[in-house]
């Protein structure tokens, strides 16, 4: 019997969720996908120092720069060991201003383009508020494609699917970890309101002909990916996606196109606003993870101040 992630290869694309060149480059995935948590890791590392050096030797003291130059050298060398793409962040403090983000997530494609990285290789992280779904569509017609990230609704969901973005990435994981703490109880398998959440909006996409791909992240456990496989895409941590290599049991496809969903919906800027205001676990999770990131897009900055003091 071949491993499970070889089986879920089969039908699911299997994206690292992680900066570290050795694990992608072990357990080879299609794509990876960056964030500021993730770039801040890789940042302590010593094989980046070089990085971090030249990215405020070029930001001419701009600090949100020398963010955007690392993490497109880290994308950048991340291109060169798997064949897909890399999704790179805008600035989680910019998830409330359409314009800003539009600017930055322009920076970031020009940047690749600088270093001869086509955008075709490349997908804008976004968080999917209001504004960031405003950004992405705009981004969409010009012909730069998104990640709408932090998604944790089925609001949300709806709303990437009208702007029309390329890819959306529901988080599981902090999903279950809310209602497990809300509840006071665990959740295995199906009942898993992560799970429940991903399946749902999965269903929903294919029922109504919608292209933009579905990519399940955030897992905290095994089960979790068993439950989504054939998923679209699912982003795995080196840690999940070991175990998976070392698992040699069956993995049934759960998920498929032909399964039924809702009829299609519709949302304008105060339906979407209502949805969000109704779903508690939601705005919670939506807000925490915009402050999460800025922090560390905060201690980024920190070290590339560092890095020009040695």
């Amino acid at each position: 019997m071949t491993s499970k992630l070889d089986q879920l290869k089969q039908f699911t694309t299997v994206v690292a969720d992680t900066g570290d060149l050795d694990a992608i480059a072990k357990l080879q995935p299609v794509d990876a996908t960056t964030n500021p948590s993730l770039l801040l890791k890789a940042a302590s590392l010593p094989r980046y120092a070089a990085l971090l050096d030249a990215a405020m030797d070029n930001c001419n003291g701009d600090l949100g720069l020398a963010c955007d130059l690392f993490g497109v050298s880290v994308g950048q060398q991340i291109l060169q060991v798997i064949p897909g793409r890399i999704s790179t962040e805008v600035d989680a403090r910019l998830s409330f201003d359409t314009q800003a983000t539009l600017r930055r997530a322009e920076q970031l494609i020009g940047l690749y383009a600088n270093a001869g990285i086509g955008r075709e290789r490349v997908l804008i992280k976004i968080a999917a508020t209001w504004e960031g779904i405003q950004a992405a569509e705009q981004l969409e017609r010009s012909g730069i494609q998104t990640n709408l990230t932090l998604l944790f609704s089925f609001a949300q969901a709806v709303a990437c699917a009208q702007a029309g973005v390329f890819l959306i990435s529901p988080f599981v994981g902090r999903i279950y970890d809310w209602y497990k703490k809300a509840e006071g109880r665990d959740f295995v398998g199906a009942e898993d309101p992560g799970v429940q959440s991903v399946t749902r909006i999965y269903n929903y996409y294919k029922a109504n002909g919608y292209s933009t791909v579905v990519m399940g992240a955030s897992f905290r456990n095994l089960s979790q990916i068993e439950q989504l496989a054939g998923c679209d895409r699912l982003t795995i941590s080196p840690e999940l996606l070991q175990k998976l290599a070392e698992d040699h049991t069956p993995l049934p496809r759960l998920l498929n196109p032909g399964n039924p969903g809702e009829a299609r919906q519709s949302l304008n800027e105060s339906q979407y606003r209502w949805a969000m205001n109704e779903d508690a676990m939601a705005s919670e999770k939506l807000a925490e993870g915009i402050r999460l990131f800025a922090r560390d897009q905060e201690k980024l900055e920190v070290l590339l101040t560092q890095a020009r003091a040695r």
